[in-house]
C-alpha cells in the first residue's frame, strides 16, 4: 500500500465517521487499506463482503432487478447505515457505504466492466458510478480504482473533502448524483415517525389527520391499473384515497433518499401521497386504525399466507388478528395470475381476514398490467 494510501486513511480514521461496509464484485481492497493502518475500530464497524447472489439477497431483504446497477449499491449502502446505527453510531456520526461492481474475471464477459459505490447518511444518499474499458487493465488493477472509490465514499461519510486520484484514462469518468433528503424524511429513515404526509413531493409529515383509504405499492412504476383501483377507491368508499409508499417492502430491498424523490416524481399532482416505514399490514394497521387497505387478491393471498410469517401460522393469526382488531378493512381487486382472473371468491382465506374483506367486482376492474413487465420493458 502507497504513502498516499496510508496519509489517506490515517485522515479518515482520526475523523469522528464510523462506517459499515458493504462490497460485493469489487471494493474489498478498501477493507484491507482501512485495516492495515492503525486505528481502524475509530472507523469501520463492520466490514461484509456479501458475494453470492443468496448473500446479497439476503443483506439487502430482496431480490433487485440488476445486482450490478446504482440502485443495488443505495439499497446495500442503507441497510448498512441502518446497521450503524445499530452496532452504536450516533444519528450525525453513521454512515453506509456500498460498492456492486462487475470486473475483469477468469471467463470471458459480455457485459460492461463499471462499479457503482454509495454512501448513506442520516442527511443525503449519494452514488458514484464508472464505466471502465474493456481489457484494458488486470483484476488487481481494476480492483485498485474500486477500492479507491470506495475509500473515497468513506471519506466523504465522515465529512473529509480530500480524495485519492484515480487512474482513469479518456472516456472514462465518474457519474455522481446526490439527494440531500427534507428534515422529515431524516425523521422517517433514523424511526423518529412512522409515517408522514409527503406535501408537495418534498416532505413528509405535513399537519392533517391519517387518511381513511389507502392504496399501499412499491409503484415501481405507478401504473394505470394503480391509478384504477385509485379512482374506485374513491367511489365505492366515498372517501379519498392516498397513495402509501413504505421505505421498507417485504422481500424488496430498502428506498433510500434518491428512489424516494424518484417514486414521488412519477405520481399524480394533487394526489393525497404518504411515506411510512411499514413494511406489512400489520405494522400499516397500528399506524393507521380503522382504514380500509386497497389489494390486489395476489397481495391478499400473501397476507394470509403462513409461510410468508417467520412464526408459522400462530404469528400469521395474530397478524390477522391486529389487522382486523384496529379496525381495519381490505377492499380488494381481481387480478390475472395467470392462469386466468382470480377474485376474492376463489381464495381460501382464514375467517378473521374473510370478515373484513369487500371486492370489487370484475365488471368494474379487470386491469392486467404489472410493474415488472414495465421495468423489464424499459417503459420505467
Amino acid at each position: 500500500m502507497s504513502t498516499t494510501v496510508e496519509s489517506f486513511v490515517q485522515l479518515i480514521h482520526d475523523a469522528p465517521g464510523q462506517i459499515v461496509l458493504a462490497v460485493t464484485g469489487g471494493g474489498s481492497r478498501a477493507i484491507a487499506d482501512l485495516l492495515a493502518v492503525p486505528g481502524g475500530s475509530r472507523t469501520l464497524l463492520e466490514a461484509i463482503v456479501p458475494y453470492c447472489e443468496a448473500a446479497l439477497v439476503s443483506w439487502v431483504g430482496g431480490r433487485p432487478d440488476q445486482f450490478c446497477s446504482p440502485a443495488m449499491a443505495r439499497a446495500m449502502a442503507v441497510v448498512a447505515f441502518g446497521r450503524a446505527r445499530t452496532l452504536g453510531a450516533p444519528d450525525d456520526l453513521a454512515a453506509g457505504v456500498a460498492a456492486t461492481a462487475g470486473l475483469s474475471t477468469d471467463r470471458p464477459k459480455r457485459g460492461a466492466h463499471r462499479a457503482h459505490i454509495a454512501l448513506q447518511t442520516a442527511a443525503r444518499t449519494v452514488t458514484w458510478s464508472v464505466e471502465l474499458q474493456k481489457d484494458l487493465r488486470c483484476r488487481a488493477e481494476e480492483e485498485r480504482i474500486v477500492g479507491h472509490m470506495v475509500l473515497n465514499a468513506v471519506a466523504e461519510g465522515c465529512g473529509l473533502p480530500v480524495r485519492l486520484d484515480l487512474p482513469l484514462v479518456g472516456g472514462e469518468e465518474v457519474d455522481g448524483q446526490q439527494t440531500v433528503a427534507p428534515l422529515a424524511w431524516q425523521d422517517l429513515l433514523l424511526g423518529k415517525v412512522g409515517w408522514g404526509w409527503a406535501g408537495g413531493r418534498e416532505a413528509a409529515g405535513g399537519a392533517g389527520p391519517p387518511p381513511h383509504a389507502l392504496l399501499s405499492g412499491a409503484f415501481n412504476p405507478l401504473h394505470a391499473g394503480h391509478l384504477r383501483m385509485a379512482e374506485l377507491g374513491r367511489e365505492i368508499l366515498a372517501a379519498p384515497v392516498a397513495l402509501e409508499v413504505s421505505i421498507y417492502n417485504v422481500d424488496k430491498p430498502p428506498l433510500d433518499y434518491l428512489e424516494i424523490q424518484r417514486r414521488l416524481g412519477q405520481l399524480p399532482a394533487g394526489m393525497p401521497v404518504c411515506l411510512s416505514r411499514a413494511a406489512t399490514f400489520e405494522e400499516k394497521a397500528r399506524l393507521f386504525p380503522g382504514a380500509t387497505f386497497l389489494v390486489g387478491v395476489d397481495t391478499l393471498r400473501r397476507i394470509a399466507a403462513e409461510r410468508c410469517y417467520p412464526g408459522g401460522a400462530a404469528a400469521c393469526l395474530r397478524a390477522l388478528q391486529t389487522i382486523a382488531g384496529r379496525g381495519c378493512h381490505f377492499l380488494v381487486f381481481g387480478r390475472d395470475m395467470g392462469t386466468g382472473f382470480v377474485r376474492l371468491g376463489d381464495l381460501e382465506l382464514p375467517d378473521v381476514l374473510h370478515r373484513i374483506c369487500r371486492e370489487v367486482s370484475p365488471e368494474r376492474f379487470h386491469e392486467n398490467v404489472s410493474s415488472t413487465v414495465l421495468r423489464q420493458s424499459g417503459a420505467w
